[in-house]
């Protein structure tokens, strides 16, 4: 390593961990770090199926994850603009020299593969967050083999999608 160089990684896994240690602390929240149920719970919440069975089990998890992400977006928000990086743009520069610049494009592709995404992610019981991150510091088998699956998919997906770099 080069003297005076800032390892950003490193501190953000000091950090992980550390928030890790403290979410899953029976006296603070309980609860593997994920936000997968906060999606149905936002939806029940929504429609007002508050009393319907799946509801009821969703309850405590899909609450505390819709606080953890609002807190995660606002903390996202709060450290881009401290540090001047904050850019609010609906084509990325990868995806622009590969698919063009076709706005429409871009927000169907989004939803299809934000829909495809929250679809494994309840499938699978969890989301990345909470398999990889939580699942995969307690070096749980399950969450350590949908980590590995997780890498392989994204590679074949993006080798599909986006072909042979240009």
């Amino acid at each position: 390593m080069k003297k005076g160089k800032v390892l950003h990684w490193l501190w953000a896994g000091i950090l992980l961990g550390v928030l890790n240690v403290v979410v899953m602390n029976v006296h603070v929240a309980n609860r593997p770090i994920g936000a997968s149920t906060m999606f149905p719970y936002l939806g029940g919440l929504i429609t007002h199926l508050k009393n319907a069975a799946y509801m009821q089990v969703i309850a405590k998890p899909g609450n505390w994850e819709l606080y953890f992400l609002i807190g995660a977006f606002i903390g996202g928000l709060v450290s881009s603009l401290a540090f001047g990086d904050f850019k609010l743009k609906l084509v990325p520069s990868r995806w622009s020299k590969v698919k063009g610049e076709n706005k429409g494009k871009r927000i169907l592709w989004a939803a299809i593969g934000g829909f495809l995404l929250i679809l494994g992610a309840r499938l699978a019981g969890g989301c990345t967050s909470g398999h990889i991150l939580s699942g995969g510091m307690q070096l749980s088998v399950s969450s350590l083999t949908f980590g590995v699956v997780v890498i392989i998919s994204f590679l074949i997906t993006g080798k599909l999608f986006y072909g042979r770099a240009k």
